[in-house]
């Protein structure tokens, strides 16, 4: 890709839309410019400084101007820019806090700027701008287009699939994050991370994303004939499972804040979609004993999944108007199906089994869900090769002129007087 530049159109007015939320994508954090060439002049070569500079640039101008869309060239950039980025933070080059890197959160909704001189965080930054990318991509991939015009929007089994893939590659990035980034970050700069950027966020996101891949894979074995109760169940417990521990994640970080409040109430309302889902499948797994219990058992599940199917709904409305506002896609994959068949079957089945409910007053009790094994694991991401520029033994360095270090001192003491 090298340094070529990008040309959008600058000074447009940007027209407002309320996004369409299928994939939950938090807040992408962009780069903002960071004065490379000051930090690192006369300490690295120049041409490696040049690139650095020029790289993170482009990811600038780019991710600026199409508020993140440009995925493929954004993805592009970051990958090359990781390979020379890598260099600042071995411990044997000294380099790791010379620079200060700046970011900021995409977007009107909550304007945050960070600077910090660490280029462990400007690493952590970059892998975790590649896993929202990777979420967004998946969005828009779950957003089918109506190209006839008809209203109806139909999305092919392809599409869902690479959006599963997508998913789990995301979840792969931010694992990276929590286990082989962050416990390189001093303490000191650890707790002046943004928010979103909290181990237990990171990690409730790289679970989340593997339950939306699950849900993804519900909607599938709905969609197949030859898929049986068993998967169907099987698919609803795990996907209850990761969601369960989402929210354990979030639990001990701060979401007081508006990105947090909305993240949480996503979780809360796929969560209840997918416990309404799992006594429904087990439900209708009991029902197939010949035993008064197992009926009495499979109208408990039936009617719990009717009452937290309703709870569902408001959560989702909760979730689309807390802001940033979000609509929230038509009904789509299994949740289509259930939120036909669920009050359906739990209206036919307490009327069928109603004389066994008064008989059998002692057994009306919800059992409880099975426990299964989860399927889905994060794609495994290890960064790329460092690049042969960091070869010191080739290196030559330009040593500064006295001119020219006093006019850098100049330079320096006049940027720190205006920032005053």
């Amino acid at each position: 890709m090298g340094c070529t530049s990008s040309v959008y159109a600058l000074g447009r007015k940007k027209k407002v839309t309320i996004p369409e939320v299928v994939v939950y994508v938090p807040a992408i954090r962009i780069p903002l410019q960071s004065d490379l060439p000051r930090a690192l002049k006369g300490v690295i070569p120049k041409e490696l400084v040049d690139r650095l500079t020029c790289l993170r640039n482009q990811i600038v101008l780019v991710a600026e101007d199409t508020d993140g869309s440009a995925i493929t060239e954004l993805r592009r950039a970051l990958e090359e820019y990781l390979t020379l980025l890598i260099g600042l933070t071995k411990k044997e080059n000294g380099l790791e806090d010379l620079v200060e890197f700046k970011w900021k959160n995409l977007g009107d909704y909550v304007k945050q700027e960070t600077f910090v001189a660490n280029s462990w965080f400007e690493l952590l930054s970059i892998v975790h701008m590649m896993a929202m990318l990777t979420l967004s991509e998946a969005n828009s991939l779950m957003i089918p287009k109506d190209v006839s015009g008809s209203g109806v929007r139909v999305l092919s089994s392809d599409y869902k699939r690479e959006a599963v893939d997508l998913l789990l590659k995301a979840s792969g990035y931010l694992e990276f994050c929590t286990k082989n980034i962050i416990v390189h970050i001093p303490l000191d700069i650890k707790i002046r991370l943004p928010k979103d950027l909290q181990d237990g966020v990171l990690e409730a996101i790289s679970i989340q994303a593997l339950g939306q891949g699950t849900e993804i894979q519900l909607g599938l074995a709905v969609d197949c004939q030859k898929a049986t109760l068993s998967v169907k169940r099987r698919l609803a417990c795990e996907l209850l499972i990761y969601y369960s521990q989402a929210y354990q994640c979030l639990s001990g970080c701060d979401m007081n804040h508006g990105y947090g409040k909305k993240h949480l109430w996503f979780i809360k309302w796929k969560f209840l979609e997918a416990k309404a889902a799992a006594y429904y499948y087990h439900g209708l797994i009991l029902d197939k004993g010949n035993e008064p219990s197992c009926h009495v058992s499979a109208v408990c599940c039936f009617l719990a999944a009717e009452e937290i199917l309703a709870e569902s709904k408001k959560a989702c409305l909760t979730f689309s108007l807390a802001p940033p506002t979000t609509r929230s896609p038509p009904l789509w994959g299994a949740m289509k199906h259930l939120h036909q068949k669920i009050p359906e079957v739990a209206s036919r089945k307490s009327q069928m089994y109603g004389y066994l409910l008064e008989e059998e007053k002692a057994l009306q009790a919800l059992p409880e869900l099975p426990n299964f094994q989860l399927s889905l694991r994060p794609d495994n991401y290890e960064l790329p090769e460092i690049d042969q520029a960091w070869n010191t033994e080739k290196w030559e360095i330009e040593s500064q002129t006295l001119k020219e270090h006093l006019k850098d001192c100049e330079n320096n003491t006049g940027s720190d007087t205006e920032s005053e």
